[in-house]
């Protein structure tokens, strides 16, 4: 008797689990790399080696703790990739203190929500953020609105404005963020407190520290849902250091490493496989601009000699879409992490033939897991950095299971993906009942992510339960024919949804971003190209042209939206 193999693979790892907090693990890279650059800020020209990133972001921590914050309060940031989101973040670190990562793409109404929910006790607020520019006025709405959300006297967050542009305000701009203190002043006060003998700063600061455990929360992001009000994701010291550093370990970082990330901060793309997986193996982070700029990516890599890019898949369609794009330098790069959705398959062999990074990473997870699950190794063939997202991480599970029954289904079967371990979230900020929606009592996260895994364990990701198509009963899975659309000609990028329909329930629709040179294109003569190819019940019956699709800031496409308009264009 023969017993099937089930969808189920757990990491092996010689190498163990980090026991130690955030601030400590810069602490050791400063300890053995403190005269290597550490961080590099493009738009601003200024540069931190690891010493200097130690001594200003205990300098920010020291300020932070003047004002009364200590372990266990909620501190918000709200900004673009600036250099300071760093600094914040290893302070709180430093502190204990749970660091709320706050989308720059929020207007007041949603940030109060998340000032609220979380309980901050102060917001880190950037004063200028285009094409949002004044968020100034924003963020004291909010305050003033989140205090009402909270109720108690005193629960109103309290304000501290980020000036990006080094040296002193102007006039205008001092008397607008009155009363208040800016960012520059806190820090230029933990500065003094820390040269001052008297106050015992860098004493407090060692104590706290080291009373700290790594499995103490230290992390708010909020989920952007595609209804109702953001939940909450509560990570620990342990969740988010362990993730990155593996990660690194998987890219094979050393401290000679130069990493351009043009992924935004206030999402774990940015934080943890970018900065965590950076600090953690004494490599160097470089900003090239504060919200992405295909140009000022590639700029960046070619001026400081990056061995490693980051970006979502429409990140590196526009840099390799961009004209001068054979003009830069990019001889340099080997590596990289594509994340956060499916990458074509002939965007994948530009990538790795004209940009040069025959190592790039398919990395695969959600906040709620730290967050990174799976991811394709330096040695992976194409057809597995395409058609999978890799094999499970050290120290991990998956499984994929039928979403009626729970059962694990066996090799090959299709079902959702669920992850265990380590890096699996505490819960749901203040939210027990959604967190038992996504945990269930073996501590398994279930993602709401459609897969099948191979005999190999590597994990393919057909999309999103509730994005699946039911057209005349039968399931189908826009992944699947937005491949098979990007072998096109015309077609530059694409993405299909589901549109209601009076005989089938659903029909197909292919929204379309065309090719330079190509300037319409039909829903014929795309049935033309398929004909034969894919089945035709695949095959879109409506094909409209866009320029560009609905993104969120941390570079997802909002297919909610693109569902949304689509029902408009049949209803039309």
């Amino acid at each position: 008797m023969t017993t099937t193999q089930l969808s189920y693979v757990s990491g092996p790892s010689a190498a163990p689990l980090l026991g130690e907090t955030l601030a400590q693990s810069l602490d050791q890279a400063a300890r053995a790399h403190g005269e290597r650059t550490a961080l590099v800020d493009r738009p601003s020209g200024r540069r931190w080696t690891y010493a200097e990133l130690v001594r200003d972001a205990d300098a920010v921590a020291a300020g932070l703790l003047d004002r009364g914050i200590g372990t266990g309060d909620r501190v918000g940031l709200w900004a673009q990739n600036v250099p300071e989101w760093t600094l914040v973040q290893y302070a709180c670190a430093r502190l204990g203190v749970i660091l709320v990562n706050i989308n720059p793409a929020y207007r007041s109404h949603e940030l109060a929500y998340v000032l609220g929910q979380s309980g901050c006790r102060l917001l880190i607020s950037q004063i200028a953020a285009p094409p949002h520019s004044d968020f100034v006025t924003l963020a004291r709405e909010a305050a003033a609105e989140a205090a009402g959300e909270t109720g108690g006297p005193g629960a109103r967050p309290e304000l501290i404005f980020l000036d990006t542009v080094p040296g002193p305000l102007g006039a205008e701009a001092e008397a607008r963020l009155q009363p208040g203190e800016s960012f520059a002043q806190l820090q230029e006060r933990g500065h003094a407190l820390l040269q001052d003998p008297a106050a015992k700063a860098d004493i407090r600061l060692q104590q706290i520290s080291d009373s700290l455990s790594c499995d103490d929360p230290i992390n708010l992001q909020y989920t952007s849902g595609t209804t109702g009000f953001p939940k909450g994701v509560t990570l620990t010291h342990h969740n988010l250091l362990n993730n990155g550093y593996f990660i690194g370990e998987l890219l094979s970082y050393t401290e000679t490493d130069v990493v351009v990330l043009p992924v935004p901060y206030f999402h774990c793309f940015g934080m943890v496989i970018g900065t965590l997986a950076i600090v953690s193996h004494g490599a160097c982070a470089v900003i090239p601009s504060a919200s992405f700029e295909p140009a000022a990516a590639l700029s960046a890599v070619q001026a400081e000699g990056a061995t490693s890019l980051y970006g979502v898949p429409t990140m590196f369609i526009a840099e390799l879409a961009l004209p001068d794009f054979a003009e830069y330098d990019l001889s340099t790069l080997r590596t990289g992490v594509m994340a956060g959705s499916p990458c074509p398959v002939e965007v994948m062999k530009r990538v790795i033939g004209e940009m040069h990074m025959s190592e790039v990473a398919i990395c695969y997870g959600m906040t709620e897991t730290s967050p990174v699950s799976t991811m394709t190794r330096v040695d992976d063939t194409l057809a597995r950095r395409t058609e999978t997202v890799g094999r499970v991480m050290p120290h991990l599970e998956v499984k994929i299971v039928d979403p009626a029954t729970g059962q694990t289904v066996p090799r090959g079967a299709q079902g959702e993906v669920c992850t265990r371990g380590y890096s699996v979230m505490r819960g749901y900020w203040r939210e027990p009942e959604k967190t038992a929606e996504a945990l269930d009592e073996a501590g398994w996260m279930h993602t709401g992510d459609l897969g099948t895994m191979d005999a190999e364990g590597y994990l393919s990701v057909s999309g999103r339960i509730k994005d699946m198509v039911i057209r005349g009963g039968e399931n189908l899975y826009p992944r699947e024919i937005e491949e098979f659309l990007y072998t096109h000609p015309a077609i530059r990028d694409v993405q299909v949804v589901g549109v209601p329909d009076e005989k089938y329930g659903e029909e197909l629709l292919a929204w379309v971003i065309l090719r330079e040179g190509y300037e319409t294109l039909t829903a014929e003569e795309v049935r033309e190209f398929a004909a034969g190819k894919l089945a035709h019940q695949k095959i879109p019956r409506y094909v409209e042209v866009r320029e560009s699709f609905p993104m969120t800031v941390s570079g997802k496409i909002r297919k909610v939206e693109l569902r949304r308009e689509g029902e408009a264009v049949v209803r039309d």
